[in-house]
């Protein structure tokens, strides 16, 4: 439900932190999202897979999709467009300022350094919460087993997630419909 307590200049304000200083976008956002809005009170640690699920399966930008639904939860519509702002008007400014910049420094071997340096930070920015998503929602072995069936399956064997999907839903109504006969 949404809460009218909750200002949207201070979603706004949240949200543009929220995308100044994380890199790497969407899932690097995730962890940063959960400290700020669960040390707010704002949502609860059961809240953020759903929004995260939601913002998933949405056509379009994952970072945007996550501030669209938090922001919803936080104050619907409005909350919604706030969040999505701020999380958006930092990234908006820092390319803007990049690119009228850029063009001087492309070549510099410092910047590339930099860039290749940045690189591991996101990747664990990625890594960390996904693990802790995984912790709380693989409570079953089978449930791991899917998992990292799946992880295996898109990072080393380029199988398009789209088919693991549809493959774990077949999988997912077949069992269900089983056990409801059976019963």
């Amino acid at each position: 439900m949404a809460e009218k307590s909750i200002s949207l200049w201070r979603i706004f304000a949240v949200f543009a932190k929220v995308g100044a200083f994380t890199i790497g976008g969407g899932y690097a956002m995730i962890p940063v999202i959960q400290d700020e809005m669960s040390r707010r009170g704002w949502i609860s640690e059961e809240e953020l897979p759903d929004i995260v699920a939601l913002s998933q399966s949405a056509p379009g930008v994952m970072a945007v999709n996550i501030s669209i639904f938090a922001g919803y939860r936080l104050r619907g519509i409005r909350g919604s467009i706030a969040a999505t702002l701020g999380s958006i008007t930092p990234s908006f400014l820092i390319i803007l300022a990049i690119a009228m910049a850029f063009t001087a420094f492309r070549d510099n071997p410092w910047v590339e350094r930099a860039f290749m340096g940045i690189r591991p930070a996101v990747i664990a920015l990625i890594a960390v919460p996904m693990i802790r998503m995984a912790k709380k929602s693989c409570k079953a072995w089978w449930a791991w087993l899917v998992a990292i069936a799946a992880l295996v399956l898109v990072a080393f064997l380029n199988v398009s997630p789209i088919y693991i999907l549809l493959v774990v839903m077949v999988i997912g109504f077949s069992l269900t419909y089983y056990k409801e006969k059976r019963a």
